[in-house]
Formats: C-alpha cells, structure tokens, sequence
C-alpha cells in the first residue's frame, strides 16, 4: 500500500516527515510521482486528478485538505472507495474566531466606520448592546454548533437553523423546511454555516433576503454558491439588507472588476476564515489511516446521500 499527497510543496514536507515518523510501513509519494498505481490506497488532495478509478484501482480512501467536499465529483468516485474530509480543532477555532470578528463588526458599525475613514470623516455612532441582535447561524454541524454557543456567550440572541432537529443549551433551535421561515423571520445578523449540497445551493437568494428583517446583514462562511451574488446586491441596493461580511464568492477568487468589491457595505476576505494548519491536519490523516487498518470508522467520513 501507499500514500500520495496531491498539495502543496509545503504541505507534502511536513506530511512526509509525519508520515516517517507515525507510518514508516506505508511509502509517501508526491503527486505527480506515485510510483506503482496498483498500490495506491490512500489519496489526499483539494482537487483529485481524472479518472480517478483508471489511475489507481486498488484506491480506498479519498482525503480532502479542508473542510469540504463539494470540489468532488462525487458521481465520478465508485462507492467502495471512502471520502473523509477534513475535521480537526483548528478549522472549528478559526471559524469560531471569524464569526465572533464578524458579527461584532457588524454589531459595532466597523463597516461605516471604515468608509468614513477613506473619505476622512471622524463622527462617532450609537453602539447597540450585543443582546440587542438576533444572530441566526445557518448550519448547526462541526462548525455551526460551537460559532453558536460562543454567539450565546457573547450576549447575542442566538439561534439556529439546520436540517434536523437539535438541541443546544440557550440557543433556540429550528429544524427543516417547515421552520425555516420562521427563523429567518427573526434573524438579524445571519450566518450561513451550511454544507454545499444541491439543496443549499443558491440558497441565499432574493426570497430570503426579502424575509429578513429590513435593515438585517449577512456573514457568509459557507461556499461561494450559495449566494446568488446579484441578488446580494439588490438588496444592499434597496436597504433590505445594511451590511455583508463574505469570505467566500463564486467565482473564486472575485474578478478584479466585480461591483461588490468597492461597495463601503461589504467586507471581502480570500477564503481565510478557517483553514487546516499543516502540522495538524497531517496527524488527522494519519490518525484517520490508523483508524481504518484497525476497523475502525474515520473522523470526517462523507454521508454521500446527504452530500457532508
């Protein structure tokens, strides 16, 4: 059996190092130097190379890098081979830390504040109490739950919103199609936390933003198609919604000449609100390959009928 690494430079040094150090038994290789495809079981990439199934036939496990799994194919990968994702504590505490930057700023007016200082205007503004803001996070799993609770602790009116049914001390919960109305109905700064399925794709649409409450803002942390992004603007445009904080856009990264990059109510930033630091993320694949010669399940393993 083998491992290669489909990243970058950096990413597969450290990895090979670990590797060395945790799994000398299983030879480390460096895309595009596999060596025998026939022995290759256990691929991580962003993006996995084409005919996946022709190029390694004995294939078991297909890691992905970060957190998600919608820049797979997944029609293209048979169902005996696993696909696991990226779970380990740095994504959830750079998510947590984002969302806090976030939804403050949004709460003490940073955006306003930032426009004024490009045009060199000093006028202070009315601060709102933290419980004054209904913040409504989208997206109740790895990462939704805990940006909750820490949305709670901070003084904000927290709810949440997913797919089924959950229960988190202090946070009211709503679940599925028939409540998701109401959520949004009562949701001043809202989260978008969700996985990329063709469900929640386009899900931040114009119907929704019509269903805020006027004046509400949006933290986009999810995946770029998620957002319809003329309907974003529509809506900034109208006054229907007063800010927007985007991590994530689609296409990426923006094009140089896109109308939401001087807009003085949105904040763009390169997909930076979590990301897997190399050292960790390579002991979760090892840890992950561990799990699986000993039966056992691996951390992150892709529901392929719910798409996460």
């Amino acid at each position: 059996m083998s491992f290669v690494i489909k990243s970058t430079a950096e990413r597969a040094q450290v990895w090979q190092q670990q590797f060395a150090r945790h799994l000398p038994d299983i030879p480390f290789r460096v895309w595009p130097d596999i060596g025998d495809p026939a022995e290759v079981e256990y691929l991580a990439a962003w993006v996995p190379p084409d005919n996946l199934v022709e190029r390694f036939p004995n294939l078991k496990i297909l890691f992905s890098v970060g957190a998600g799994i919608d820049q797979f194919d997944l029609a293209a990968i048979p169902p005996h081979i696993q696909i696991v994702r990226m779970i380990e504590t740095s994504l959830t505490e750079g998510m947590v830390a984002y969302v806090q930057f976030a939804v403050r700023a949004i709460q003490r007016d940073m955006l306003r504040y930032v426009s004024q200082q490009r045009t060199h205007v000093w006028q202070a503004h009315s601060v709102r109490a933290a419980s004054a803001f209904r913040v409504g996070v989208m997206g109740l799993g790895q990462l939704g739950v805990p940006v909750a609770c820490v949305l709670r602790d901070m003084g904000y009116v927290t709810q949440g919103w997913a797919r089924s049914a959950r229960e988190i001390d202090g946070v009211r919960c709503f679940a599925g199609e028939a409540e998701q109305a109401e959520f949004i109905a009562s949701t001043d700064i809202l989260v978008c936390l969700l996985p990329l399925t063709e469900q929640t794709a386009g899900i931040l649409n114009r119907d929704l933003f019509a269903r805020l409450p006027r004046g509400a803002s949006l933290v986009q942390c999810g995946r770029g198609r998620h957002l319809v992004t003329d309907d974003l603007i529509a809506a900034l445009d109208e006054g229907q919604l007063s800010a927007a904080i985007l991590d994530v856009t689609d296409p990426e990264p923006l094009p140089a000449d896109h109308p939401l990059w001087d807009r003085p109510d949105v904040l763009i930033t390169p997909h930076i609100a979590s990301a897997t630091p190399t050292e960790s993320g390579g002991m979760a694949i090892v840890n992950n390959i561990r799990r699986y010669l000993n039966g056992e399940t691996p951390v992150g393993l892709v529901n392929r009928k719910m798409g996460y």
